[in-house]
């Protein structure tokens, strides 16, 4: 949709092939992220997808203040630097904070605002600020074309390196819909548009005290969205969801990303034929 977008050595926007963003949705474990990282990175170079590592080090917005939020920012960036050393790819996390904004740059090559910050001006201002690429994630309260403020934010820091991803909207309570025309209206800006094929099926605070979700439907979400011309599908995967510390019920299993994979790069094709 947008202009071409360079990450380390993946190519995003414009006619490039579709790009994976992909990983467990919060750093759980050392081993657990360089397991995931290896095993999604074969699958992709296998299907020849260009894929970008991401994990959160931090969920500061949980539902519940006991719920596990991750390892925090000096822990967390010690290993997703080692997941670019030792598996070779571009690693995206979560930034919730202008404190946080340069020291996070230092290792990340995407620094990712989530969907609850997307208008919070110093957060977007200094993100763009450090010359990194940076992700908006479109609020579930915001209108596709109301994205375009955020967008301003970051250029007005001198910064034109921008994704923007579209995860849902709100839809009364605890529920998500996705409207897939927010995909050529975010196409507008001229930047690239990613689609959040697994927090667009989260139920937020669904199940009380935590997020639910129907990940039955993010084959149905993804198919959709790489149908409408999106440059990137954003999956949050995981070797077993159910045991997963945040986000269990909106992640994909990670044996089942193969053979959607497969789907997603031929529908992809056609549509940027």
């Amino acid at each position: 949709m947008g202009r071409p977008i360079t990450i380390g050595n993946v190519k995003i926007g414009g006619k490039a092939p579709l790009v994976l963003i992909a990983g467990p949705c919060v750093i759980e474990n050392r081993l657990l992220v360089l397991k995931t990282a290896s095993a999604i990175k074969r699958i992709a170079a296998k299907l020849k997808i260009p894929f970008i590592f991401k994990a959160s080090y931090d969920k500061a917005n949980r539902t519940s203040v006991k719920s596990f939020r991750g390892p925090g920012l000096d822990q967390g960036l010690e290993i997703l630097k080692e997941v670019k050393a030792r598996i070779g790819v571009p690693v995206l996390s979560d930034v919730h904070s202008v404190s946080e904004a340069e020291q996070a740059a230092q290792v990340l090559d995407v620094l990712q605002i989530p969907a609850f910050l997307c208008r919070q001006t110093d957060l977007l201002i200094a993100a763009g600020k450090t010359g990194k690429v940076v992700n908006i994630k479109k609020g579930q309260f915001l209108a596709p074309a109301d994205i375009t403020e955020a967008v301003k934010k970051i250029e007005y820091a001198g910064n034109r390196k921008i994704l923007l991803t579209e995860r849902g909207t709100s839809f009364g309570y605890n529920n998500l819909v996705t409207d897939f025309r927010s995909l050529a209206i975010m196409g507008e800006t001229g930047y690239p548009v990613i689609f959040d094929a697994t927090h667009s099926v989260q139920r937020p605070g669904g199940l009380g005290a935590v997020s639910g979700g129907n990940s039955e439907y993010i084959p149905l979400l993804s198919r959709c969205g790489v149908a409408a011309g999106c440059d990137g599908i954003f999956m949050e995967v995981h070797p077993d969801p159910s045991q997963a510390l945040s986000d269990g019920p909106n992640m994909l299993p990670l044996n089942q990303l193969e053979k959607l994979l497969i789907d997603l790069k031929a529908i992809d094709k056609i549509v940027k034929r």
